[in-house]
């Protein structure tokens, strides 16, 4: 099994998450890109379902995701444009936080930038990740919530679908 991500603050404004995955480039990029896939493991902690995922991976492409809790009492979302699209290499696309009535309100301000970069050597692919907040405070704000742990969550459900597939 991969080591979980791992998450650093390279600068004033970035978070960057970085984590392996046992299976080829292609694959981990498709588990990203198909929305039937992404509905499967992008799901952080236990209890929450995700019934958005609208994606139109391309170029000036939009995608809006969205989380609910499994009773229904909680929900909230992110959507966006897909900027570069480059099969199976890096996908950039804004991320604008829709926070339903999960939290408080967001003051308004520019969207996030997320940089998802793939590597592979000897059938590991490596994912880097790259969030670039608008400012000091959003990105401390972000990083504050815990979200990196929510992404391993879903990476080690992405693992054991990798599993499932090579057995």
């Amino acid at each position: 099994m991969p080591a979980p991500a791992q998450a650093t603050l390279p600068n004033d404004r970035d978070v960057r998450v970085t984590r392996q995955f046992n299976a080829p480039r292609a694959l981990v990029y498709k588990a990203h890109t198909d929305p039937v896939i992404v509905q499967k493991w992008m799901l952080g902690p236990p209890g929450w379902t995700m019934p958005v995922c609208e994606m139109d991976v391309r170029v000036g492409g939009l995608y809006r995701w969205r989380w609910r809790s499994e009773d229904g009492a909680k929900e909230f979302g992110f959507f966006g444009t897909f900027e570069e699209v480059v099969e199976p290499v890096k996908i950039v696309h804004s991320e604008n936080y829709d926070p339903g009535n999960v939290g408080g309100p967001m003051p308004a301000s520019e969207p996030a930038l997320v940089t998802l970069e793939l590597t592979e050597s000897g059938g590991v692919t490596t994912l880097t990740s790259t969030i670039r907040f608008p400012s000091k405070e959003a990105r401390d704000d972000a990083f504050s919530t815990g979200m990196t742990d929510g992404m391993e969550m879903g990476y080690a459900r992405l693992d054991e679908m990798f599993k499932a597939q090579a057995a």
